[in-house]
């Protein structure tokens, strides 16, 4: 018997209830033997291996850290404090909390296709825009660090993608064109290099294009003045095991005197 079909019976014994209310007895047991059966029939029902894969996934966690670390969730419970903004990349083989060994409370992680900044724009991109306001003004952040990594198709459909405006897609090439400087400066330096090389170059390359960007936030370039923020940019390179890690210098001109 489907769920459908239970719901359907409970619902017809309900209004036969209401209608002869010297059957409520017998109505009510049945509506009881019905709901016993669909509770029964939903647990039964055998899980997928993704669920299967979740569920055992939180029990680990659970056991392993939740458990065994009151004293930093019973914190985390009154709210946040991180001392980390990181923007990486979606894809799933880099996420930073493994790779750069995170504990819960410690960055506050923007993922998008090719971990890309947009420049400071209030009509486009304020889901980024948000996230930098809400993280420097409000979290109070230290430290901003953008995150490229080796293999990135993001990065790989950027140099791959046609330039003459032309597009296939309804949302990848629009949102890889945050970085289209980095593939105009990456191909005038580099000359024909294989694609493969290209990309590589262009990974980096992109960090420095969202870190240029990130400057276009008034807010941003406040917290820098102050020196109570600082821009990093990192490359993660899973293929070779190895991380780097570069700062970005600003400071403000002397004031000139005629």
């Amino acid at each position: 018997m489907g769920t459908e079909s239970y719901e359907e019976a409970i619902a017809g014994l309900k209004k036969l209830l209401r209608e002869r209310s010297e059957l409520e007895p017998i109505a009510a047991t049945k509506i009881d033997q019905i709901t016993a059966e669909l509770q029964t029939s939903v647990e039964s029902k055998p899980s997928s291996p993704l669920v299967e894969r979740m569920k055992n996934g939180f029990i680990h966690f659970k056991r392993e850290k939740y458990e065994k670390s009151p004293a930093l969730f019973g914190e985390l419970a009154k709210g946040q404090s991180p001392k980390f903004m990181v923007f990486a990349c979606s894809d799933s083989r880099v996420g930073p909390s493994h790779v750069l060994d995170f504990q819960p409370g410690e960055a506050f992680v923007v993922r998008n296709v090719a971990n890309m900044v947009p420049p400071f724009d209030k009509t486009k991109y304020f889901g980024v825009g948000a996230a930098v306001e809400y993280a420097v003004l409000h979290l109070k952040v230290e430290t901003i660090v953008v995150i490229g990594h080796s293999c990135c198709g993001g990065i790989k459909g950027l140099m791959s993608f046609p330039d003459d405006g032309s597009t296939s897609t309804d949302f990848i090439e629009d949102w890889v064109k945050v970085c289209l400087p980095a593939k105009n400066k990456v191909k005038a330096e580099n000359g024909n290099i294989p694609l493969p090389e290209l990309c590589a170059v262009c990974e980096k390359e992109a960090v420095n294009v969202s870190l240029g960007n990130l400057l276009t936030y008034p807010f941003v370039r406040d917290g820098l003045v102050k020196k109570t923020l600082s821009l990093k940019g990192g490359y993660y390179d899973f293929v070779k095991g190895a991380f780097e890690l570069w700062g970005l210098e600003f400071g403000l001109s002397p004031s000139l005197s005629v």
